[in-house]
């Protein structure tokens, strides 16, 4: 970037007007003409009615998802080409498409990979921001040649996986697995080498993310899910959660809420819901009924019955 220019190089004077529509700056004292190529950098606002500044419009803004950060602009589409006869209309299409052949292995990559990431994004229903993030996470692994020896299809839902644990955006790896067609160990793995390499600093997820997901998808009431996040705060309380997966100890939760609360749920639905085996929601449960003494609960349930 330009650095700001305080004093006169000619005379040493401090008195300097900048001319914002020629892009100039000039001394007031002497009259030189200090810079003449001053970039704008606001707004790029248009008048398109002279009698009101009411219809105003900007360029679009840039973002990570589209190869040139959507800077870039494309000779226009066939419509265009009505007003345009002979050669004229032969060099048109010319242009056309030496515009789409002469492009950097950079910007071939980015095209390929970013449509991937939005098709994968548009299956598992991701926010923009989050899109936005795994774009940047995966134009930086570009840069630094991380892609390399990898599917490119890999090293795209490792950094959506990524960018989702960023936002604390709740998908497992099954999900990215299954929306991306990877296998779910090469995402972990390339999950694991990109965040390291590019150092990005990542916090283990929380077991509370996915109870609303999970009770959504077994249709449980919200007393239900609101006592499953009260079993949860009581096992990290306790240090229970740790060293567990997050999505096991999650289930485990709202199956003790669903039972307590009458809306009984087998093991092999909530196990089917988490993307985890019976086995582990079975470990779970037993650990939360023994930690935190919710035996007794569960029995009266089941003494009523």
């Amino acid at each position: 970037m330009r650095q700001k220019i305080k004093r006169c190089p000619e005379c040493g004077s401090t008195n300097l007007y900048h001319d914002k529509e020629r892009g100039e700056i000039i001394c007031r004292d002497c009259g030189f003409v200090i810079d003449d190529k001053m970039v704008d950098f606001g707004q790029d606002w248009r008048d398109f009615d002279d009698d009101s500044q009411s219809d105003r419009r900007a360029g679009a803004p840039m973002t990570y998802t589209q190869f040139d950060q959507g800077l870039g602009t494309d000779i226009g589409r066939r419509s265009d080409l009505s007003m345009l006869k002979g050669k004229n209309r032969d060099k048109y299409f010319r242009l056309r498409k030496w515009q789409y052949r002469i492009s950097t292995a950079l910007e071939r990559n980015l095209k390929l990979a970013l449509s991937e990431l939005k098709r994968v994004s548009s299956f598992l229903k991701i926010p923009k921001s989050v899109e936005e993030e795994a774009a940047r996470i995966y134009r930086l692994a570009v840069q630094k040649g991380l892609v390399r020896g990898r599917s490119m299809e890999s090293v795209v839902a490792g950094s959506l996986y990524a960018a989702c644990r960023r936002h604390e955006v709740p998908r497992t790896l099954d999900e990215i697995s299954e929306a991306s067609g990877i296998e779910k160990k090469e995402i972990g793995r390339t999950y694991r080498f990109i965040t390291r390499e590019l150092d990005i600093k990542i916090l283990p997820s929380n077991p509370v993310d996915y109870i609303a997901r999970f009770s959504s998808a077994l249709k449980l009431k919200p007393e239900t899910q609101s006592y499953a996040m009260k079993i949860l705060e009581k096992a990290q309380d306790i240090e229970l959660t740790s060293g567990r997966g997050p999505t096991g100890i999650a289930a485990a939760a709202l199956y003790v809420s669903s039972l307590i609360h009458g809306e009984k749920r087998t093991q092999r639905e909530v196990a089917d819901v988490a993307g985890v085996t019976e086995v582990t929601i079975r470990n779970r449960y037993k650990e939360l009924l023994t930690k935190l003494k919710l035996d007794k609960e569960v029995k009266k349930i089941k003494s009523r019955k």
